[in-house]
């Protein structure tokens, strides 16, 4: 069965686009924020042209919900890329220190250059970028440590560009989240919408369940499905994994199944789940 093409793009996120593009220009440091469970879909292609000789610190956030070696297998692959990532877990706090050392270590040098010219120094400039749903507010209110900004488990909940003083130090900029206009990859979408990281009103259900499984058994992590629903066989496509849970134990009910199973995996029932590997990048 084909699978329908996942449709994005709301009216506010192309107005922000617009903005964001506008506030980067006054910042001095970008965090980029991706999902740890699929890194390269979470990447916006423009972000590059965007920031141009900006500093940038990449953040891979949901670090709790990937297992070690996997992390080390990122971590490696982004090195040989020349980039150093940051692991975070925005929700509990992990890594968000070293996030804003590495953060405010660039206002060292920014205030050393202000002060050669007989400037007062300010507080280093940074702004949080990423796709929606990512954890972008969650770090935020770490950073702060105090809830300032609005942060829920769904796509969209940021609409509006706003300035948080997190300390004497350090300044962030808090944007909605951004997603490319045009859908080129659908794969990626798919990872996307697995992992709630767009608006379910862009995507069938039943079809991001059925590739979630597709994609446990292309990728060897099929343990913890097996855990939670039953030994079924691993033979067996998406679509028939679905229908098989189905009926064995819901009746049926293919919509019931696929919101209980992409909810398991979003809230880490079934485990430790990465959905992409460096190794299955093609670049």
């Amino acid at each position: 069965m084909p699978m329908p093409a996942i449709q994005w793009y709301p009216g506010h996120i192309a107005k922000a686009e617009r903005q964001l593009q506008e506030q980067v220009k006054k910042v001095d440091v970008v965090l980029e924020v991706r999902d740890a469970r699929i890194p390269f879909a979470t990447y916006h292609p423009l972000l590059a042209t965007w920031i141009g000789n900006k500093h940038k610190l990449l953040i891979l956030n949901r670090v709790d919900m990937i297992p070690p070696t996997v992390r080390e297998l990122w971590t490696e692959w982004f090195v040989s890329q020349g980039e150093q990532p940051f692991f975070a877990n925005a929700q509990q706090g992990t890594g968000v220190i070293a996030i804003s050392k590495a953060a405010q270590s660039v206002g060292v040098a920014i205030n050393q250059k202000r002060k050669e010219r007989g400037m007062l120094p300010r507080p280093v400039r940074a702004v949080v970028i990423g796709f929606p749903n990512v954890g972008k507010s969650a770090l935020i209110n770490r950073l702060l440590n105090k809830r300032v900004v609005e942060s829920a488990r769904r796509a969209g909940v940021t609409r509006a560009l706003r300035w948080v003083r997190i300390s004497d130090q350090l300044e962030l900029l808090d944007a909605p989240g951004i997603i490319p206009g045009r859908l080129n990859d659908q794969d990626a979408a798919v990872k996307l919408a697995i992992c709630d990281d767009i608006g379910e009103a862009g995507y069938d259900r039943q079809s991001m369940a059925a590739a979630f499984i597709e994609l446990c058994q292309e990728l060897g992590y099929v343990e913890g499905l097996n855990a939670r629903y039953g030994s079924i066989p691993i033979t067996l496509s998406g679509e028939e994994y679905l229908h098989h849970l189905a009926n064995e134990k819901y009746r049926g009910d293919l919509e019931r199944t696929s919101h209980l199973i992409l909810n398991d995996f979003r809230k880490g029932i079934l485990g430790s789940i990465p959905l992409e590997l460096p190794h299955t990048l093609s670049d």
